[in-house]
């Protein structure tokens, strides 16, 4: 009999699985030798996370995307703001919560090439997180360890294997084992197909999806690929700069963006049907220096809407339309192609 991983036995039911209020991390860097200054990273993001879904987050490079991963699976403490997994306080907890916590929220890597110790066997790999947070015995394990290896698609014999010996795709079955042989209630997914063949991509896609209607795990799958996300997420947050610029259900966010930078990512995303092709939309600029932030907006210098309110008020998260918006202009925005 399988020793039951003591992660589910305590969840509560009913509610959010995960929170986040006004989540924020700060970097203190040095300049030069004579000056220093701070790195907002992440800058008051807040969202909700329901049980069994999948919030797909996305942006350019350097919006804060693996920074938000690093808070969400307390690899580092938030510098201000509020986590609450299960309707725990992560910052209120002490040592022993948070390790229980830990164990509910997990995380896939986007480079199974370097996520997995090329020492360990697989049977070793998986093993591991069961001796240390689990009372299974070794036949217990064992068995769990096969059992986990036939969910993900791969041989219960390859176990005594090292990754080297596994292609791309199969290394990637092998970490997203790991993540789940705990049986968590989150797993938090940074960039998991970006470093494989497009042909493997949809396969671990649907594993993704398999494991999540098999187990009611929650994930925050994060991609700056918008045909992936279309295809996994049940709700889509856009970041900026370290920010939200919306947030809400896929279908919403995706037919009728309203912050004018989600509405040039969804420009962007190529589509083999032309109906679903719309005319591009060219960003002007890169995005601000994150150590001289612009006042306002943090997306005014590159947006097409811009008025002066833009450059000098900070817009808040705000409802338009169904979702959760932060600009001035949202209730115009798109509104011509509409």
């Amino acid at each position: 009999m399988n020793a039951v991983p003591e992660a589910r036995r305590d969840a509560h039911p009913g509610g959010p699985v995960l929170v986040a209020e006004q989540l924020a991390k700060h970097y203190d860097v040095r300049r030069s030798m004579f000056s220093s200054g701070t790195v907002k990273a992440l800058n008051g993001v807040s969202f909700a996370l329901e049980r069994g879904k999948t919030l797909a987050v996305v942006g350019e490079s350097g919006c804060g995307k693996s920074t938000l991963a690093r808070q969400l699976t307390m690899i580092e403490p938030p510098t201000s703001g509020r986590l609450l997994v299960d309707g725990e306080d992560v910052a209120g907890a002490d040592r022993a919560k948070v390790a229980a916590l830990r164990r509910r929220v997990q995380m896939v890597f986007q480079n199974p090439f370097a996520s997995l110790n090329p020492r360990k066997t697989v049977e070793q790999t998986l093993g591991e997180p069961l001796a240390i947070n689990t009372p299974a015995s070794a036949t217990e394990r064992a068995d769990r360890i096969a059992q986990m290896m036939r969910t993900v698609g791969l041989r219960p014999e390859h176990a005594k294997r090292y990754p080297h010996m596994f292609s791309g795709g199969q290394r990637q079955r092998v970490a997203i084992a790991r993540a789940m042989i705990l049986d968590p209630q989150i797993v938090v997914a940074d960039e998991p197909v970006s470093a494989l063949d497009v042909s493997i991509q949809a396969q671990i896609l649907n594993l993704f999806m398999d494991l999540q209607e098999q187990f009611k795990t929650s994930y925050v799958f994060i991609s700056h690929n918008l045909s992936v996300v279309e295809h996994i997420a049940d709700d889509v947050m856009v970041m900026y700069f370290g920010g939200v610029a919306e947030l809400g259900d896929k279908q919403r966010i995706f037919s009728h963006p309203r912050h004018p930078y989600t509405r040039a990512l969804m420009s962007a995303t190529p589509s083999i049907f032309e109906a679903d092709r719309s005319i591009k939309i060219k960003l002007q600029g890169e995005m601000p220096s994150p150590l001289n932030p612009p006042s306002g907006c943090t997306f005014h210098q590159r947006c097409p809407y811009v008025i002066d309110r833009c450059r000098s008020e900070e817009p808040k998260l705000r409802e338009v339309d169904g979702r959760q918006v932060s600009c001035h202009r949202a209730e115009e925005v798109g509104e011509a192609d509409a």
